[in-house]
């Protein structure tokens, strides 16, 4: 699952510019950049930390500070949206905007959950059927307009758009889900994550051994750690007496926030999470498109 295919980090769009005798006489390569990381162990890791921040930051801004699931909400919603125009204007993937965005989308997709349970009273049963449709629908949707939903190929806002719908409903559907396991089993927070962690190793068996698709892997693998990430929040947070070891939102929110940025900076730095594509590339982008033509055989 760190890799679905050697594919570059850009594609090619030929066009045929018109001059003023009539009919187009040249052709004109539009290259767009890859705008998420390639998906090696420190994507995982980085993932696995946000939705752990998603699960103890959505509890600390809901009981520490006192603004309530509406509050919280209205808040990271509009917070997210900032970040995500951000992440749009940018023209090509950038560590910090994209995982920020990740960080952020992980506290709503929780908030969107705990609002539906906690203020509405819709049965974990439903919202999480209802999140694995609104899912289903969506990669539906993207695959017959773009006709692929392979995240090497997040090149266009259309399929930047699609991108993102689907990670926030991944993680509705995530802590839902993760949530409806851990009380109907009542396993406690070690043992869901240990469950959770088993899951995600099939997935990986499945993948790697048993040829499942990569992207559906992926995807799958995306939805699960989720609720590895808040097992493993709630077990450092919670009280000790509730089965967890009393850390406290703050102290594990603090925690994984400044193991979050050290990765990240390490990444901006390093860029081990972008694929073969040289800084010259992006600045030359007709060097680039020479590149992307000349034969691989």
């Amino acid at each position: 699952m760190t890799n679905e295919t050697s594919e570059t980090n850009e594609t090619s769009e030929i066009s045929a510019a018109p001059s003023a005798d009539g009919p187009a006489v040249r052709e004109r390569h539009r290259l767009r950049w890859n705008k998420v990381p390639e998906v090696t162990v420190y994507f995982w890791i980085i993932k696995v930390l946000c939705t752990t921040v998603g699960e103890t930051a959505a509890d600390l801004l809901n009981e520490k500070a006192g603004l309530g699931l509406t509050g919280v909400s209205v808040l990271m919603s509009a917070l997210l949206a900032v970040v995500l125009v951000a992440q749009f204007r940018t023209r090509t993937y950038r560590a910090g905007v994209y995982w920020l965005a990740v960080a952020l989308i992980s506290v709503v997709g929780t908030l969107i959950s705990d609002n539906l349970t906690d203020n509405l009273g819709v049965p974990l049963e439903t919202s999480t059927t209802v999140f694995a449709i609104v899912l289903a629908v969506v990669f539906v949707v993207w695959y017959r307009r773009e006709r692929t939903l392979s995240i090497h190929h997040i090149d266009t806002t259309g399929r930047e758009s699609f991108y993102w719908l689907s990670v926030l409903f991944t993680f509705a559907l995530g802590t839902a889900a993760g949530d409806l396991v851990s009380e109907r089993m009542n396993l406690g927070y070690w043992l869901s994550a240990v469950l959770f962690a088993l899951a995600i190793a099939a997935v990986a068996v499945a993948h790697f051994a048993l040829g499942l698709n990569a992207v559906w892997s992926f995807w799958i693998a995306y939805v699960l750690t989720r609720p590895l990430g808040a097992s493993i929040g709630d077990y450092l947070s919670q009280p000790t007496g509730d089965g967890g070891l009393g850390l406290g939102t703050v102290i594990t929110s603090a925690l994984f926030l400044a193991v979050i940025l050290g990765l990240v900076v390490y990444l901006g730095v390093t860029r081990k999470d972008v694929s073969n594509v040289s800084e010259r590339d992006v600045a030359e982008p007709g060097r680039a498109a020479r590149h992307a033509a000349r034969p691989t055989g």
